[in-house]
């Protein structure tokens, strides 16, 4: 005979059956998230398992309980992390692409632009050459200059162009604020996960010394 059997086992509280990798027995678990369980399964005991889902599940809920203790009411970003707990989900994402990728409006992109050219090297060279050209054109020049010293046009235009300069810079500004904020959003997630995590295995280490303690 070919066929092979393969051992499964069932979950207490769900009643379904799993692999033997896919169920945590009840005596793992640390003592104030197996309260959490047997408050809604008061029949789950010591010798029973339960299934990876029920235990996501549960640990969020534990998780929540202890955010709620701790910070008062949730919010959206704390939610969040509490979701990818009870679906076993990442919660760290690729900021810059996902910045990137929201639509831009024309006036953003322009400012966008405009900002990335004006604080370059490239930009300083040419305004110091077109300096330099209307400066030598209005003083070496035979006939009447068009400007001629002390340059009252062109303080004129340089006025408009910092009066016009300013705004976009400021616009520009705001998207990376934007930028910042979506990422400081981000890292406060995986911190925070992490930090979950981190006092969940704590406290899980903690629980199977005293257990092995004991034996």
């Amino acid at each position: 005979m070919n066929g092979h059997s393969t051992k499964t086992a069932r979950c207490a509280l769900c009643g379904q059956t799993f692999p033997p990798d896919e169920l945590v027995p009840a005596e793992v678990i640390q003592p104030r998230l197996a309260r959490l369980i047997r408050h809604e399964h008061p029949k789950w005991q010591d010798t029973d398992s339960i299934c990876l889902g029920d235990l996501n599940r549960f640990r969020a809920e534990y998780v929540r309980q202890v955010l709620e203790a701790e910070v008062g009411d949730l919010s959206v970003l704390e939610e969040d992390v509490l979701k990818s707990l009870k679906e076993h989900e990442l919660v760290a994402n690729n900021v810059e692409k996902e910045f990137d990728e929201t639509r831009r409006t024309l006036g953003e992109r322009v400012s966008d632009l405009l900002a990335a050219f004006g604080g370059s090297w490239t930009f300083i060279g040419v305004f110091a050459l077109i300096m330099t050209v209307w400066i030598l054109w209005n003083t070496l020049a035979t006939t009447k200059p068009p400007d001629p010293y002390p340059f009252i046009l062109l303080n004129l235009l340089l006025s408009g162009l910092a009066a016009l300069q300013a705004p976009v810079i400021m616009m520009s500004q705001k998207r990376q604020e934007s930028r910042d904020r979506l990422r400081a959003s981000s890292d406060y997630k995986v911190n925070l996960k992490a930090e979950l995590e981190i006092r969940h295995l704590h406290e899980k280490i903690d629980h199977l010394l005293r257990k092995q303690s004991q034996r």
